[in-house]
């Protein structure tokens, strides 16, 4: 074979291996993580927390800083992402016989591989659809003091044994930083607890009853919320968050030794976030920033770096999703691809944002301007976040602000009906807004004692036979805090 025929059938191998390059599909690394504040990201604005491995996702991809979930509970949140609908369209669990994720994954020619947390407070029906699927356990992830560890063993076992014949959809359903936290002291001790900063909108009580004070989240701690007690949660928080981090930076370093990495489209988001102090709450059954908002970071092949001001929902990765591998859309969608904002084609996808939680909270937002509604006593919320992104100062009863409440609140039903919703906005009957913090614990007191009956006519025993029942939750909040306190005192005496 003479040099010009050598030449010229290595330009031809070059140019088909490089064309296979071009047309191949993309990896897509799904992390899904549980209870999630948008604002726990080094990288985007909160020089207190430790997150490298979320960093340079943020760094390497794109930022949507106003992603919203559809409704702040784990399996509600979960099965409108993995349906791409509504939750009002399905009781509990979306159906596994419509369009989701994984079956669209599937027929695009994805291996399909799933490792979250209990389905049960996920899309359980709609897990079926992976190809490989596996439960972590809630409690048994929380035992080791390393957050996202299992998961993350789990998907690299998985990695390195796969065939590398089809592209991958991994989705890994963390159940951090949920609670309980426990982090390793390894990760606690990267904070001082006394200069960890309070949220901006820290209250030791909610100011009115939002229809949702005496829920399960909302009992881990007393009222009112001291500052020491907050930040006790806080470092907690961070700490869980930082040693998901260090894990998912082993996932991120196991990609790029698998030579995976540059061909694969690594999303990062969350269920929701959580109040952890502000607005005198500690949980996520709310309608404001700090809990309907949740991190949404897209880097990989094709992806540009940035910041995006566009509104999103979760419903929208679905959709996205499929445009990402050349998949169709499924028809009768609730959400919207956002792969126009990724192309540089458009700046946003949608005027406005839905936003509820149980039967007590409906919000919306346009623009710079969100309404919130109570419908149980009919108080409604107004907020200017371009000038109040804390949102602490209420302008719906402004009368500046009348005509503006009336259009988003004739918005907000236009978007009930739309998705589902049949709640109604306004109650005949009202109940008050007034609330202190010892008729908030009255009405603990009274749950614990209404189990405690029912715990005796189960039992078949006198009611006075039956021993308390008492809240072991924050029980078991007051032990972390002995724990912690008694390291503290250790640490000073060094």
């Amino acid at each position: 074979m003479n040099p010009t025929t050598r030449i010229w059938m290595a330009a031809c191998l070059l140019l088909t291996a490089s064309s296979v390059h071009a047309t191949e599909k993309p990896n897509i690394l799904f992390l899904f993580t549980d209870d999630q504040r948008p604002d726990t990201i080094h990288a985007l604005g909160n020089e207190t927390i430790i997150t490298p491995a979320l960093d340079s996702l943020a760094r390497r991809g794109m930022v949507f800083n106003n992603a919203y979930n559809m409704g702040s509970i784990c399996a509600p949140s979960r099965n409108s992402l993995f349906s791409g609908r509504s939750q009002f369209r399905y009781h509990r669990y979306a159906s596994e016989k419509k369009p989701n994720i994984p079956q669209s994954m599937n027929e695009a020619g994805y291996e399909t591989y799933m490792r979250c947390k209990d389905g049960r407070a996920g899309a359980l029906l709609i897990h079926e659809h992976f190809q490989h699927g596996k439960y972590l356990q809630h409690h048994m992830a929380h035992k080791n003091g390393q957050p996202g560890k299992i998961p993350v063993d789990d998907a690299i076992e998985f990695l390195e044994a796969r065939s590398t014949e089809k592209p991958f959809f991994v989705y890994l359903g963390f159940s951090e930083p949920h609670d309980p936290r426990n982090p390793a002291d390894e990760y606690l001790d990267m904070y001082d607890r006394d200069e960890i900063p309070l949220p901006r909108n820290y209250m030791p009580l909610h100011p009115f009853d939002a229809g949702m004070l005496t829920i399960r989240d909302e009992q881990l701690e007393l009222w009112p919320r001291t500052e020491d007690k907050v930040r006790r949660h806080i470092h907690e928080y961070y700490g869980m968050i930082t040693g998901l981090d260090h894990h998912i930076g082993r996932l991120l370093q196991k990609l790029k030794d698998l030579g995976q990495y540059d061909n694969t489209i690594i999303v990062f988001s969350s269920d929701h976030g959580l109040a952890v102090g502000s607005h005198g709450l500690i949980g996520k059954a709310n309608c404001y920033a700090h809990t309907a908002k949740t991190p949404l970071i897209i880097a990989g092949p094709g992806i540009p770096k940035g910041r995006s001001d566009a509104l999103v929902s979760l419903l929208d990765l679905f959709p996205t999703f499929c445009e990402m591998v050349g998949a169709p859309v499924p028809e009768g969608l609730d959400g919207v691809s956002i792969k126009p904002i990724l192309d540089g084609k458009a700046k946003k996808v949608r005027e406005h944002v839905f936003a509820c939680y149980g039967d007590v909270q409906r919000a919306v937002r346009v623009g710079d301007w969100k309404l919130v509604r109570f419908p149980k006593i009919n108080k409604t919320l107004l907020f200017n976040l371009k000038d109040d992104p804390d949102e602490l100062d209420n302008l719906a009863d402004s009368k500046d602000q009348a005509k503006r409440v009336e259009s988003m609140m004739a918005l907000l039903e236009r978007e009930q009906r739309r998705l589902g919703d049949k709640l109604s906005l306004t109650s005949e009957n009202p109940l008050p807004e007034e609330i202190t913090a010892e008729q908030i614990q009255k009405r603990v007191d009274q749950l614990y004692e209404n189990k405690r009956i029912r715990a005796a006519k189960a039992a078949g025993i006198p009611l006075e036979e039956q021993p308390p029942i008492t809240n072991t939750m924050y029980q078991r909040e007051l032990d972390k805090q002995a724990y912690m306190d008694a390291r503290k005192e250790k640490a000073r005496g060094k």
